[in-house]
C-alpha cells in the first residue's frame, strides 16, 4: 500500500475516533451535570456519587487529551506535515503511525523527549488516574448510625 493511501486510511480512522470521542465527551459531561443536580439524602450515596464523579471526570480528561492529539494530527494532515517527526524532521515509520495515528515523533525522538521530560503534551497522567485516593469526606461503616 502506498504511503499516501495509508495516510488517507489513517485520516478516516482519526475522523471516526474524533467523532466517537466528541460523542462520548458530550455524554460524559451531561452525565456529570445530572449527577451534580441530583441530591441524595444518604452520606454513603453522596460518597459513592463523589467517587463516581471523580472517575467520570478523570475519564473525560483522558478522552479530551486524546481528542486534542487527534485534532493536531488532522491539522498536520491538512498542512501537509503529517508523518514528519517534530524532533528530527524525518519521516515517522508507517508501522508507528498505524499503531498510534496521532504520533508526532519517531520512536527515538519520543524516547529522548520522555527521558528529558519534555514530551509534547506530557501524555496521560496514569498515576493520577490510578490514585483515586481517599476523599476528604469519606464515610466508613462505623460512621453510619443504624436505628434498630
Amino acid at each position: 500500500m502506498l504511503r499516501k493511501e495509508a495516510v488517507s486510511n489513517l485520516r478516516q480512522i482519526l475522523v471516526r475516533r474524533r467523532d466517537a470521542l466528541r460523542q462520548a465527551l458530550a455524554g460524559d459531561l451531561s452525565s456529570l451535570q445530572e449527577l451534580r443536580q441530583q441530591t441524595s439524602g444518604d452520606m454513603l450515596d453522596a460518597a459513592m456519587d463523589t467517587a463516581q464523579d471523580e472517575i467520570s471526570s478523570q475519564l473525560a480528561e483522558v478522552e479530551s487529551r486524546e481528542l486534542s492529539h487527534i485534532e493536531v494530527a488532522l491539522e498536520r494532515m491538512r498542512d501537509g506535515n503529517y508523518g514528519l517527526c517534530e524532533g528530527c524532521s524525518e519521516g515517522i515509520p508507517m508501522a508507528r503511525l498505524q499503531a498510534l495515528p496521532y504520533a508526532t515523533m519517531c520512536i527515538q525522538c519520543q524516547r529522548e523527549a520522555e527521558k528529558s521530560g519534555s514530551a509534547v503534551g506530557g501524555g496521560p497522567n496514569w498515576q493520577r488516574i490510578l490514585d483515586v485516593g481517599m476523599a476528604d469526606n469519606e464515610v466508613s461503616a462505623g460512621d453510619l448510625e443504624i436505628d434498630a
